[in-house]
């Protein structure tokens, strides 16, 4: 079985883990930047075989330049969306989010 077997390439910003909705780009945030073991990833998607976690992870370092374009890129449009959403969210989130800043505790350094 070749590497590039375990996936799904469904367009240059698309791969997904084989036989999942599952992105790669989820699976290694979740390595990368939650910094979470592959059998911690495991527990959080259950439906994914570890074998499927390692040669995710194996796919990065690989392919780590072109992986890391394909991340940033993701990055930058979930924060694009994010910001979107929060733009054009309705009246009640809006007030839900200011009821939740206003409760924060506040820092005696700041």
């Amino acid at each position: 079985m070749q590497l590039e077997d375990y996936f799904d390439f469904l367009a240059p910003d698309d791969i997904r883990i084989k036989g999942h909705r599952i992105g790669i780009e989820t699976i290694l945030y979740e390595y990368l930047f939650r910094e979470r073991t592959p059998e911690e990833i495991q527990q959080r998607f259950p439906s994914l075989a570890l074998e499927q976690i390692y040669a995710t992870i194996l796919y990065y370092l690989c392919h780590r330049g072109q992986i890391d374009t394909y991340l940033r890129d993701w990055l930058d449009w979930s924060e694009r969306v994010r910001e979107e959403q929060s733009q054009h969210a309705p009246s009640w989130v809006k007030r839900i989010h200011s009821e939740k800043a206003a409760n924060q505790p506040h820092s005696l350094l700041a």
